[in-house]
């Protein structure tokens, strides 16, 4: 009995020893299919940043001119809606109805492109609510200051000297001012509750409980714009829109109390964005299908 243990011994000895070579041979094969992957994936990987890279420049592209032509649109359209002269009389009801449905106009043709914010409110908004980085942000607010002023250049070319600047709108055109009988205080309140409803629409659009009802977007917007304009139009001009405010000012060097427009508007917009999206938005339950960065 000894000795079959003894001649039992070297046996166990040989078969753990060919057990243990087996695996070491299995994994020096996987090593090696497993670097042919990754060498064959490092050759692929630098065409496919290139690829990438290049669409993803093209979709900026196509963004940066998306948003720099809607925002000319709604500035000439609308402006030119807000006309005044001797012969051309343009009441406030229409000048808001105009300036809602160009936003409609804008929404429809550019949405799909950009986003059509047309708005550095609506940007900052979108920014906040983690839609865009910061790269983009900047970009639009570029894209939105260029086309409005251009928008606005081309309403000059195209009008009469006499219906820009005359005595019914001695300050030009679609210049935004404060009425008389109001504060700067009181339009600087305004300015921030009318651009805070708006931001409050956004965020209901961007809402993902909201994300089976996107076709009336932009008639929600036009109607939108349109009612405060009604309401607040012969107050402060219910600009909301820095943007919308700047390109008149700049073609007509008209600065009166044209800060009002800027610090309302985006101190408004970086407030109500904040307050409802850690108030009120719904998160999704997996952010990255959605394509949607959640903290």
């Amino acid at each position: 009995m000894p000795q079959q243990q003894q001649q039992q011994q070297p046996q166990q000895r040989q078969q753990q020893q060919q057990q243990q070579t087996v695996p070491s041979i299995a994994a020096l094969l996987n090593q090696q299919l497993h670097r042919g992957e990754l060498q064959s994936q490092s050759k692929l990987q630098p065409s496919e940043k290139k690829t990438v890279k290049r669409s993803e420049l093209l979709k900026n592209v196509a963004k940066f001119f998306g948003e720099f032509a809607a925002t000319a649109v709604l500035v000439y359209l609308g402006c030119m809606g807000c006309v005044n002269s001797s012969s051309i009389i343009n009441s406030p009801l229409q000048c808001s109805l105009t300036f809602g449905f160009v936003v409609l106009i804008c929404i429809q043709c550019f949405g799909c492109i950009s986003g059509a914010h047309l708005n550095p409110a609506v940007t900052l908004a979108s920014f906040i609510y983690e839609l865009i980085s910061w790269q983009m942000a900047i970009l639009y607010f570029v894209a939105q200051i260029l086309g409005g002023s251009i928008g606005y250049g081309l309403l000059v070319a195209s009008m009469p000297k006499n219906m820009i600047c005359n005595s019914l709108t001695p300050m030009g055109a679609c210049v935004t001012s404060v009425a008389s009988n109001i504060t700067l205080w009181q339009a600087v309140i305004i300015e921030f509750l009318l651009t805070s409803i708006l931001i409050c629409v956004c965020c209901g659009v961007w809402d993902l409980r909201n994300a089976d009802v996107q076709d009336s977007v932009p008639i929600r917007f036009g109607l939108t714009v349109s009612c405060i304009g009604i309401v607040a139009g012969q107050l402060t001009g219910a600009s909301m829109n820095p943007v919308r405010s700047f390109a008149p000012a700049l073609w007509n060097n008209s600065w009166e109390d044209h800060w009002i427009y800027w610090v309302a508007p985006l101190t408004s917009s970086l407030v109500t964005s904040i307050a409802y999206k850690y108030g009120f938005r719904s998160k999704p339950e997996n952010p990255k299908i959605l394509g949607i960065t959640q903290p």
